[in-house]
């Protein structure tokens, strides 16, 4: 009897051994994956400025950021929305935009803009659209689908849409109605 406690403990010793002398099985993942389709980086609740040439430029607030750089076409993406502020050189905003969604096309320097777009300009104007492209490059934002724009004197509706990227110098290209606004008795 004084053996048995001595040979149970010398079973589960071996028993453990078995175990521990097995191969060890790896499972590769890897071939399975599509870097082009994930996110290199996914960040939540972000606020963040962007300089350009040391100088503060924008801010940019959102609830999901993700990068894919490694995409065919690398892109930053905000599928939860995007607000942002553009600024002058005294650090005042002089324009935001806020989007249901948004795309930032790098190597393009393409903005989409998707889903109760509001682009505001300083001192009173706004602009509405169901989507909006911002080319930084060409310094150009424009659009092909409804556009309505609000400002001191008037509304504006129309489809298609082209300005300057300060929203200053704009047109609709297939206007639907100017509808003159006396805020004054309003």
């Amino acid at each position: 009897m004084r053996k048995f406690p001595f040979i149970l403990v010398l079973f589960f010793f071996l028993a453990s051994l078995s175990f521990a002398c097995r191969e060890e099985q790896k499972v590769d993942i890897s071939h399975t994956l599509d870097s082009s389709h994930m996110p290199s980086m996914s960040t939540r609740n972000i606020s963040t400025l962007i300089s350009d040439s040391g100088i503060t430029q924008y801010k940019i607030v959102a609830p999901l950021w993700n990068i894919y750089d490694e995409a065919d076409t690398p892109y930053w993406f905000f599928p939860k929305g995007l607000y942002l502020e553009k600024f002058n050189a005294k650090y005042e905003v002089i324009a935001t935009v806020a989007a249901d969604s948004a795309k930032f096309f790098k190597n393009e320097r393409l903005w989409r803009l998707d889903g109760n777009v509001e682009m505001t300009k300083v001192p009173n104007e706004l602009f509405l659209s169901p989507q909006v492209f911002w080319d930084q490059r060409r310094q150009m934002i424009y659009s092909d689908t409804f556009i309505h724009i609000e400002n001191d004197s008037h509304i504006i509706e129309g489809t298609g849409f082209e300005s300057d990227e300060n929203l200053g110098a704009y047109r609709i290209l297939h206007p639907n109605g100017i509808f003159p606004v006396d805020r004054d008795k309003i």
